[in-house]
């Protein structure tokens, strides 16, 4: 019996793989890792720990169990260039989840994201350019094209975010039967919708010296209480920032690039994919 997991949800980054996580591992005969985001085959850094490290977060798993893991950095080309590499040297056998939303709505999440954590400072219009990723994150035909030759297109399947709002439990369905599992799935309901960002704090040296101090450590453990560490928290907690808006320029600079990439994804999926066209394909409009 392998000791590795059985499936990688590989991306796309603020596309609800924290929510599918949350609800796969919620499933009987569903095992999910701690931490969600291993980021073992991407990031160098990570990969040094070695195979056996990334091997032990499935050994308390029972015998039987899917085994699974969630990494969006899995599909961020060109940040992290070996990972397919890897993953085929290392897990030769693997399923496959990529889930994706409508590609302007998650550049437009992303640039969010970034603009709380603070390596982007510009104005979107600004940051689509200095910061290409937030456009290639998006590109999801070019980002998944390695893992179906790597690993066949049988073994890939591409999941919908907008579906978890409009039809979660019959895309939750869809996503057990790929992966062989042999017990109905239930969607909960009371997970609500997982954001990781939610719970992230904003970088700040001043924490980092309070939390990683080892006599402060102790003291805090011993003396705080939760809800004070709660609250405390709470200081730097990232906070709701306004949608930015895209000149109507930019919005039709971005459909020309994402409609070239969607339609190549389309071909695989047998389904026409525009950005004009994508919550008509992928709701059944």
């Amino acid at each position: 019996m392998s000791r590795g997991p059985d499936f990688l949800v590989i991306g796309a980054m603020k596309c609800a793989t924290t929510t599918l996580h949350a609800q796969l591992s919620r499933q009987t005969g569903f095992f999910m890792s701690h931490p969600k985001e291993p980021n073992f085959f991407s990031d160098d850094e990570i990969y040094a720990k070695g195979l056996e490290w990334y091997l032990s977060l499935f050994s308390t798993a029972s015998p039987g169990d899917l085994k699974g893991e969630s990494s969006t950095h899995y599909t961020k080309l060109p940040t992290y260039p070996h990972t397919v590499a890897r993953l085929r040297s290392d897990l030769p056998r693997l399923k496959l989840i990529y889930v994706i939303r409508h590609p302007i709505e998650r550049l437009i999440s992303q640039y969010i994201h970034e603009l709380i954590q603070g390596p982007v400072r510009s104005p979107i219009e600004l940051a689509i350019d200095r910061h290409p990723c937030l456009v290639d994150y998006s590109r999801y035909g070019m980002q998944v094209e390695p893992f179906l030759e790597a690993y066949g297109a049988e073994n890939v399947l591409i999941a919908f975010a907008e579906r978890f709002d409009h039809s979660p439990q019959t895309e939750l369905e869809r996503i057990c039967r790929f992966l062989g599992h042999d017990q109905p799935p239930r969607w909960d309901e009371s997970l609500g919708r997982q954001n990781a960002r939610t719970q992230r704090l904003r970088p700040s040296t001043v924490r980092n010296i309070l939390v990683n101090a080892p006599v402060l450590t102790t003291i805090r453990r011993r003396y705080v209480s939760p809800t004070w560490r709660e609250r405390l928290k709470g200081i730097w907690r990232v906070s709701h920032q306004p949608r930015p808006r895209l000149s109507e320029a930019t919005i039709r600079r971005l459909r020309e690039i994402f409609d070239r990439d969607l339609e190549r994804l389309g071909r695989w999926l047998n389904v026409e994919l525009s950005c004009d066209r994508y919550r008509d394909a992928v709701l059944g409009g």
